[in-house]
């Protein structure tokens, strides 16, 4: 093991044992007395993991160059098996095409938490990949680099990319990161149930109500006549035997929290918006409220409980026993990465995606939701010049695209070669490059408070999918928590926020 592998070994080690002792005083119910002490405890361990950091950071330890001379750049990513195999043959290329830089990748998990903390103890790797939720939130903890002027400079332009993924990188008018591996979400159906079920497998919903119509159709259930199970479609319970909901759920056509992963963001396909682009949360938008009422109606229309006893007889998201994939869910949302999983756990899956179904005018105009992987270089990186050439190399077409397909995604590019397309294994890559390409793409608000928001929101949902509150009430007692705390965050930019926007101009 290198000396460079073996500090930075010591610092994750360092890491890994802080968030293990918070974890155990917050599992702990503490008497007031402990609670000082956790406090103390907290302070005590973060100054000798920071003070670690810097010793070693500035220990001049850290081998620089190559033995034949060559720059070192530290690239932290996250990720590891076929993807993390991917961007190495990237970075292989790029070490291989010159001569005075060479990059090296380091797996990282729990990335983002990870180099906020290198990044205050004052060494950073060069480059980093995150998400692009995590871009607001850094720039403003003063995590990142503006990479405004290194764009121009680099010829590296907004109409390179497709619109709707460049301005995910972009934050109160400076850029941050450049997209890498992007993905949109869309409707899965399986062919083979809608066959089954008396329905057209080539024609997927198109519409909020057809969807509602066609989960019916695709619902197989048990019940329980004259003492013996009987098995068939939703509608074909008398109307007594769905108002009592006491059947079995066997396959579901569609349910909205399947596999509830984007709960907080469903009112996009009905009009709604999460925040004003000011100084106000809309969690309470007309629209809002009646996304949440239609994600409600499914637990209202099957039951809470036989939802609960269906979840318990499936297994994990990436496993054979995903209930899309071993066929007992007919419809789900899933985004781009989905194929990676069908691909694995279900070859002879027969299936097919299109643009999730909407409701009035916003029928047919190509709803989804956009996110993307994304690099960034952290603030205080030591070889910035030298991290932005690689982080151009990457933005070229040939390896973006070798990138995008070893993780058989699209790219974030606004053109592609003729052989992406037609090398892709995803049978249904257009479609998830269409809808990136839509004006509807949506983005998580650019909040720095956003992860505090979706955990709000993704709250009230499931206070409505349990019947325990209706959709204005939670979604209003959601939006003024969040409120308060967004208060008191333009509060500290409206202190702070011009000398900060200075700050970054002069990087």
């Amino acid at each position: 093991m290198t000396q460079d592998a073996k500090i930075i070994l010591y610092r994750f080690t360092l890491v890994k044992w802080y968030f293990i002792i918070c974890k155990v005083f917050q599992a702990v119910d503490l008497h007031p007395e402990f609670k000082t002490q956790e406090s103390i405890m907290r302070l005590i361990l973060t100054h000798i993991l920071f003070l670690s950091c810097f010793m070693t950071g500035c220990s001049g330890s850290d081998p620089e160059y190559t033995p034949d001379g060559r720059i070192i750049v530290t690239y932290w990513e996250k990720w590891a098996g076929f993807e993390g195999d991917a961007i190495q043959s990237v970075i292989d290329d790029f070490n291989v095409s010159q001569d005075r830089i060479f990059v090296q990748r380091l797996t990282v998990s729990q990335i983002e938490h990870k180099l906020l903390l290198a990044t205050a103890g004052g060494n950073p790797p060069d480059l980093a990949g995150l998400w692009d939720r995590n871009v607001a939130t850094l720039a403003e903890k003063g995590a990142l680099t503006p990479l405004n002027r290194r764009l121009e400079q680099g010829g590296i332009q907004k109409q390179d990319y497709l619109p709707s993924l460049w301005s995910l990188c972009e934050h109160r008018g400076f850029m941050w990161a450049l997209p890498t591996t992007p993905a949109t979400t869309a409707l899965h159906w399986n062919k083979a149930m809608f066959r089954e079920a008396g329905l057209d497998p080539e024609i997927p919903p198109v519409t909020l109500a057809e969807l509602d119509e066609m989960a019916e159709r695709l619902t197989y259930v048990e019940v329980i006549r004259g003492g013996e199970p009987v098995q068939l479609y939703y509608p074909e319970l008398t109307e007594q035997e769905k108002a009592a909901k006491d059947f079995r759920l066997l396959r579901v056509g569609f349910n909205p929290n399947e596999p509830g992963w984007w709960n907080e963001q469903w009112g996009a396909w009905f009009g709604a918006e999460l925040w004003d682009g000011g100084d106000v949360v809309t969690a309470t938008h007309p629209a809002n409220i009646e996304a949440m009422s239609w994600f409600g109606s499914y637990t209202e229309k099957y039951g809470i409980v036989n939802y609960q006893r269906f979840g318990d007889s499936t297994g994990e998201f990436a496993s054979p026993q995903n209930p899309f994939l071993d066929g007992r869910v007919a419809m789900v949302m899933q985004g781009v990465w989905m194929y990676n999983f069908i691909d694995q756990y279900a070859p002879a899956l027969d299936w097919g995606a299109a643009p999730f179904p909407a409701k009035g005018d916003l029928i047919g105009q190509n709803i989804s939701l956009i996110s993307s992987d994304v690099v960034v270089i952290p603030r205080g990186a030591k070889n910035i010049d030298e991290a932005f050439e690689f982080m151009k190399y990457l933005a070229s077409r040939p390896a973006i695209e070798k990138l995008c397909l070893g993780h058989r995604k699209f790219s974030p590019l606004a053109a592609y070669s003729d052989s992406f397309i037609e090398d892709h294994p995803n049978p249904a890559i257009g479609v998830f490059i269409e809808l990136a390409s839509s004006p509807h793409a949506e983005p998580i608000p650019k909040l720095s408070i956003w992860s505090e928001y979706r955990d709000e929101l993704a709250l009230a949902a499931n206070r409505v999918y349990t019947g325990l509150a209706e959709p204005e009430e939670a979604l209003s007692d959601a939006g003024r928590r969040i409120q308060r705390k967004f208060d008191r965050e333009c509060q500290r930019w409206a202190l702070t926020g011009e000398q900060r926007m200075k700050e970054w101009a002069e990087q």
